[in-house]
């Protein structure tokens, strides 16, 4: 009871520093220009909201010491009317899951302490275009220990580094994961953006339950260089904000060609739209637009909830504002495909982090552990002190089982890009849809198998107060049209409220 009422009477204080509250991008940028606040004053500011409200929401791991010193270099630039200082990121904090490599003060381990003390030998492909752009490090984020991919029965949101994250709307709600520290950040206002992760629904699950947007890249449209890997075939890296336009300002910011993941990179290139993202955030994106509705699984709600209007009444807002809704569509085989392991989505990814864990311990410059059997040995020795020896370890144990991509793991590649042809894209194609619209992120499976992009979006909250959002998702490359439409859907609509930190 009394951690509750320390963070209501934090949420209440926040009154005294209301320029800085639930400030955009372009907002902070105008308060930058006139002098209202520096980019000093900004990272000052966040610290304290996460010295005030992480012990309770543990969304935040670790903060950079060198984070006023960076908002420092950015407000002198911005004095000098250094060029790059007068547009996107500059002076902004971001705050990085704690997945992504950083080649400086702060550590990069997945919420293990297996890692605690390695050293990167460099920043991350998208950490590099963020330092690039004059974006704040503020720090790491926390997550579902090593991205949920250690055991089947650890809680979503928990780490042994950080602790249980918590939702800031309904305290005892799911923050789902494991991209879970990013989205309890902005929701809380303990930092303006953040990067997350995503192989199956890391990006687009914790964004829908802490009413933030999440966009899941086209795989291979930002670079996984750096990265503490799942699977190279899924994973993507995304930004997590509280609108859409901060969202996209990310995005533009960190994707591109990376030599460091280089045949993916490269492949998803020629999506990037000459001119690049921010000129698809514009009113009336809805218009015209045709949209698919796939009722079943999709749209089935517990006996008793309020989603179900929640949602209709959303389909009538597309339609309001001249969406054409085509209903009732189907995916062919999709009980397979959203089962992990008869899509052999569940037998890629297991194969695949033993050879891309493996790679990626390798290449750091200092680390306690060197291999899959080493971070299993690690568990197995120091699960008691850290309090997980009940999730146990079955996944990383049937990773470590595998050996490399042979005629089982061939054969699953070739079943998951049959079920995506057959299904989601034939489906997408026949209908000459523009996006699928869908609840929640339920449909992350088949987005993950296809390596689609998708955008989460506020849209309303349940009779409990726990959010849910709603998710645009398209063909490869389609994050034009997913911005279009997602930044229409959100100036009409303006769910998202401030979080209310409910039992």
């Amino acid at each position: 009871m009394l951690a509750l009422f320390l963070v209501l009477l934090a949420l209440l204080s926040l009154s005294n520093c209301h320029c800085h509250k639930e400030a955009t991008i372009s907002e902070l940028r105008l308060a930058f220009s006139h002098n209202r606040v520096s980019s000093r004053q900004l990272v000052e500011f966040y610290l304290g909201e996460i010295k005030k409200l992480n012990p309770v929401l543990k969304g935040v791991l670790e903060v950079n010491p060198d984070a006023l010193y960076q908002a420092d270099r950015a407000d002198r630039e911005r004095a000098a009317k250094v060029p790059r200082s007068l547009v996107g990121l500059h002076g902004i904090p971001v705050l990085l899951k704690d997945t992504i490599g950083t080649k400086d003060k702060l550590n990069t381990t997945g919420g293990s302490f297996a890692l605690l003390g390695s050293i990167v030998p460099r920043d991350a492909g998208i950490v590099s275009r963020l330092r690039k752009a004059g974006a704040i490090i503020l720090g790491k984020a926390t997550l579902s220990e090593w991205s949920n991919f250690r055991s089947l029965n650890a809680p979503s949101g928990f780490s042994p580094r950080g602790g249980q994250g918590k939702n800031p709307y309904v305290l005892s709600a799911t923050p789902c994961g494991s991209s879970s520290g990013p989205a309890i950040s902005v929701a809380a206002n303990m930092v303006a953006v953040s990067i997350g992760t995503e192989t199956d629904g890391s990006i687009l699950c914790p964004a829908s339950f802490n009413s933030v947007v999440g966009i899941k890249p086209t795989v291979g449209l930002t670079s996984r260089a750096g990265v503490i890997p799942i699977s190279p075939s899924l994973d993507t890296v995304g930004p997590i904000c509280r609108t859409v336009s901060d969202a996209v300002y990310v995005l533009e910011a960190i994707v591109g060609f990376d030599y460091n993941d280089a045949e993916a990179t490269k492949k998803a290139s020629r999506y990037i739209p000459y001119g690049g993202y921010t000129q698809f955030l514009k009113p009336g994106g809805l218009k015209g637009k045709r949209i698919g509705v796939i009722r079943n699984p999709f749209f089935v709600f517990s006996n008793g909830s309020n989603l179900a209007q929640v949602f209709e009444k959303q389909l009538q807002t597309l339609r309001h504002e001249g969406t054409i809704l085509i209903d009732n569509l189907e995916i062919t085989n999709l009980d397979t495909i959203l089962n992990v392991t008869a899509s052999g989505e569940a037998v890629v990814t297991i194969a695949e982090f033993k050879i891309a864990i493996n790679t990626y311990l390798k290449s750091l410059i200092k680390s306690p552990v060197r291999s899959l059997s080493d971070i299993i040995s690690f568990t197995q020795k120091f699960g008691d002190i850290e309090n997980i020896t009940n999730f146990g370890q079955e996944i990383f144990l049937a990773s470590q089982a595998t050996n490399g991509i042979r005629d089982l793991e061939k054969a699953a590649i070739t079943n998951m890009a049959r079920l995506t042809r057959d299904g989601y894209e034939k489906m997408m194609l026949e209908n000459r849809l523009d996006a699928v619209v869908t609840p929640g992120a339920n449909i992350s499976p088949v987005l993950a198998i296809g390596g689609f992009p998708a955008i989460s979006v506020p849209a309303g909250y349940d009779n409990k107060g726990v959010p849910i959002g709603i998710c645009f998702s398209g063909l490869k490359g389609s994050e034009p049209t997913l911005i279009e439409i997602s930044y229409g859907f959100e100036q009409v609509t303006n769910v998202r409220k401030v979080p209310t930190f409910l039992h």
